[in-house]
């Protein structure tokens, strides 16, 4: 494989059909020039060292098979299916390949040309969570509800004890590991908020569905901390999952589905659509999925609201630079580090943002972490369908937090908070792992987490 002439050149461009295999722009996939500068970005190369488990290995495979020069059998499934999608080898790429569109579309053929094969390492409880539970908010607040209980009660902290855990099916203790402290909900915010002091924009927030469930006090705080910046804060009722957990998976008419049932909520599908500045999301997974409506509606009847939709989408943090955040004022005075969710850095550039946030804070001491932009292997359902190398980042990423002195791990992601806190369990199980938005309003308030107490 040449890793310096131009992949234009290097390989012979075998006759290629629109339409067949694939639905993705070929010209993309000749954007890369095998240069090799992903690699060190990519998780599962650095794990295994397989040119093939490298981004440019991967869209090398993925050009052969469209020309018909390679078969798409087991081998060349098993690279594409390991790969986490966390999109660093966009943010390491010069020449600006969007390995995003390249891996998305090959894995919705994939799943076309083998239905379930995504899925295939879940069995009939995950996948009954993952696709009919989890993209609802009320089913996976309902759903959790015995472990809200169980957490309450001390019965969780008993049946780990007694290691009458260990007596549920092994996908079940997984994904029971998985699992924060559940806080109280909020309950049902109205659906305006007014803006304290001068308005300064009017936004609508996108609520999600797993993030609502698990940590609904980061919701809360994102609206508190919008109100408190100026902002009148919009929560359209029958909003739905963002369809990411669906499109990853190789779902593309389910995703579709859910998208151009957002577009109508948040009423995108007007010409005219002038009701909002933005529309704010605290979930780095769910915001790169609505950014990215509109390339995966192109041939959709509703691709033009798709656009103005996801024209519209911003990260809070973001958003909140942009705008100017206003100072807060309460010390947290520890010592912090940040994780770069994947999908916040290398699939929406969203970097300097969120740090410069934390910094406004009084007494928070914010250190690097190494490695910050490697994946901690959370991905969506990855730590579920990929369960052995997700263990490997996770174990990666813990014992680099740790390594820092930190007090406290702020991520932009529900998946990071998740799997970060699992593998600390392990390294540093008093840390406070929280999304950057959670210590802000601390701040702003000065209502400090128990964590912290």
């Amino acid at each position: 494989m040449s890793t310096t002439a131009s992949e234009k050149t290097a390989l012979p461009v075998l006759p290629h059909k629109p339409g067949d295999g694939p639905k993705l722009d070929y010209e993309l996939v000749l954007d890369c020039v095998h240069c090799g500068l992903c690699t060190a970005a990519c998780p599962t190369y650095v794990e295994t060292g397989n040119e093939a488990d490298s981004p440019r290995g991967r869209i090398y495979l993925m050009r052969q098979v469209i020309d018909g020069a390679l078969e798409l059998d087991e081998t060349v499934k098993g690279h594409l299916d390991l790969c986490l999608n966390c999109r660093a080898c966009e943010t390491a790429c010069p020449s600006g390949v969007q390995y995003g569109k390249l891996i998305e579309p090959f894995r919705a053929h994939m799943a076309e040309i083998e239905p379930g094969r995504a899925t295939a390492a879940l069995n009939a409880i995950q996948r009954w969570m993952l696709f009919k539970i989890f993209p609802s908010r009320a089913k996976t607040r309902f759903a959790l509800v015995p472990a809200r209980l169980a957490q309450w009660t001390g019965l969780d902290w008993l049946t780990r004890k007694s290691g009458a855990l260990n007596l549920l099916p092994k996908s079940l203790r997984t994904m029971h590991g998985m699992l924060p402290a559940l806080k109280s909900h909020y309950g049902s915010l109205p659906e305006v908020l007014p803006a304290e002091g001068p308005k300064r924009a009017r936004v609508a927030l996108f609520l999600g569905c797993v993030a609502d469930a698990l940590y609904p006090q980061t919701n809360y705080a994102t609206a508190k901390v919008l109100q408190k910046n100026g902002c009148e804060v919009i929560i359209p009722r029958g909003q739905v999952c963002c369809g990411a957990l669906h499109y990853h998976s190789g779902a593309e008419k389910e995703a579709m589905n859910l998208a151009a049932e957002n577009c109508e909520v948040f009423g995108a599908t007007d010409p005219n659509w002038k009701d909002v500045d933005a529309v704010i999301t605290n979930a780095a997974g769910c915001g790169a999925m609505l950014k990215d409506y509109a390339h995966m509606m192109h041939h959709h009847p509703q691709a033009e609201a798709a656009a103005r939709f996801n024209a519209k989408v911003k990260d809070i943090s973001e958003f909140l630079y942009e705008l100017g955040a206003i100072k807060p004022t309460h010390p947290l005075r520890i010592k912090a580090t940040y994780h770069d969710a994947c999908h916040l850095r290398h699939a929406q550039q969203i970097q300097k943002q969120p740090r410069a946030l934390l910094e406004m804070i009084p007494g928070l001491e914010l250190v690097p972490l190494n490695e910050t932009e490697l994946c901690c292997g959370a991905a969506g359902s990855y730590n579920l369908t990929q369960p052995e190398m997700a263990e490997k980042l996770g174990d990666r990423k813990a014992e680099n937090i740790k390594a820092t002195g930190a007090r406290a791990l702020f991520t932009g992601n529900v998946g990071c908070l998740m799997q970060i806190t699992r593998h600390l369990k392990k390294v540093s199980p008093d840390m406070w792992v929280a999304h950057p938005i959670d210590a802000l309003w601390a701040s702003y308030s000065g209502e400090m987490p128990a964590e912290l107490q």
